[in-house]
């Protein structure tokens, strides 16, 4: 067995970019050698790019390859149950991003079949890797803001950088599938995982009407059983530029952790940019982009984590059963924003297609009531 984990990655487009890079970043412990991708051209500009030696067309010829050990699924939401499964029976190692899946059954699946095949299910969510944030946490765990009862996580910026996640049938959801479920997992860890209370939201298609049904601007407030609560804020409506930040509040002290504030370059641009990793699309106007992006995110971190969990190194920080967490979060969130009212957990409606569903069909006036 080679030292090191041998990945092959699943999609070519934005977040397989990302987990190419990291893993590149993470070169002691992973080794990217394939990657799949049906879309023609994607997958072989990819390995281009990053010196990947193996390309495929369908993701199930990759499974077939003996020296992958993990696989890192990089694909529209309603596909990664599928997916997932194929790697579990395949016997590789899966790195999932998030969310999770498209609904509670296919996220308790995924898990199950983990389980019974005594392989990993590992999810992807960066910010508990975040640098900046790794050390809020620090902090707060050595006592240096007393009793926290409020974390605060917003993510913001004026839209997703792929075109799939407009199409609620491919995404499930919109700027609270997308960005919400990285403060609901963050919030949830920063607190040391106390269970969710209740979950209250207030969400709106505000701006992008002619692309989406999904929501473009989101307020979540989640109540944990600790007597903290959590306020996340999203947004695919915010101009110029990325905003990603945390607040902690205790009462004995305060912190502000601005991810793009301190290690940033004030830009101004006409004429706008884009970078192949950056989360928002390219801007026009005032924007701050950062320095060695990947590092600050917490990316290359995460998977030389994920790769040291698959050698039995380390224990994982982040699991399947985190993602179920969240996707229950994100089905209260949506019925909550529909029902104008708080939902309290355990919540776990059961034959929903997608949680969107949720928000739509309990903001639905009863036939007979008057409209």
């Amino acid at each position: 067995m080679s030292a090191k984990v041998k990945v092959g990655i699943i999609g070519s487009q934005f977040e397989a970019d990302i987990h190419a890079a990291a893993m590149a970043q993470a070169a002691e412990d992973a080794e990217v050698v394939a990657v799949a991708s049906p879309t023609p051209g994607h997958a072989a500009a990819l390995a281009e790019r990053h010196g990947i030696p193996r390309v495929f067309t369908d993701y199930r010829s990759m499974l077939r390859e003996p020296d992958i050990e993990m696989v890192t699924i990089a694909a529209p939401n309603r596909l990664h149950a599928a997916m997932a499964l194929d790697c579990f029976r395949a016997g590789k190692h899966v790195v999932c991003e998030k969310p999770l899946a498209m609904t509670l059954e296919e996220g308790e699946e995924m898990v199950a079949a983990a389980r019974q095949a005594g392989l990993l299910l590992l999810y992807a969510e960066e910010l508990l890797f975040t640098p900046k944030y790794v050390k809020a946490k620090e902090m707060a765990d050595a006592g240096a803001f007393g009793r926290v009862h409020l974390v605060k996580q917003s993510e913001k910026h004026s839209g997703p950088h792929s075109p799939w996640f407009w199409d609620m049938e491919r995404s499930g959801g919109g700027a609270f599938m997308d960005l919400g479920c990285h403060g609901i997992a963050f919030c949830h860890w920063f607190l040391g995982r106390p269970a969710i209370r209740s979950v209250y939201c207030q969400m709106g298609t505000h701006v992008h009407q002619d692309k989406t049904r999904g929501e473009d601007e989101v307020v979540c407030i989640i109540e944990f059983a600790s007597g903290a609560c959590a306020l996340i804020e999203n947004s695919w409506s915010k101009r110029g530029g990325m905003d990603d930040r945390v607040e902690v509040h205790g009462e004995g002290g305060v912190t502000y952790a601005n991810l793009h504030m301190g290690n940033a370059l004030p830009t101004y641009s006409e004429y706008g940019y884009g970078y192949a990793v950056e989360k928002a699309p390219a801007t026009r106007g005032w924007s701050y982009p950062v320095f060695d992006e990947l590092w600050n995110y917490g990316f290359p971190q995460e998977m030389t984590h994920f790769a040291r969990c698959v050698r039995g190194k380390e224990t994982p920080l982040v699991t399947g059963q985190d993602g179920l967490i969240v996707m229950e979060a994100l089905y209260a969130g949506y019925a909550s924003a529909g029902r104008g009212a708080k939902v309290l957990l355990p919540f776990q409606p059961r034959g929903v297609k997608k949680p969107v569903d949720l928000w739509w069909d309990a903001a639905q006036p009863a036939a007979d009531s008057p409209r």
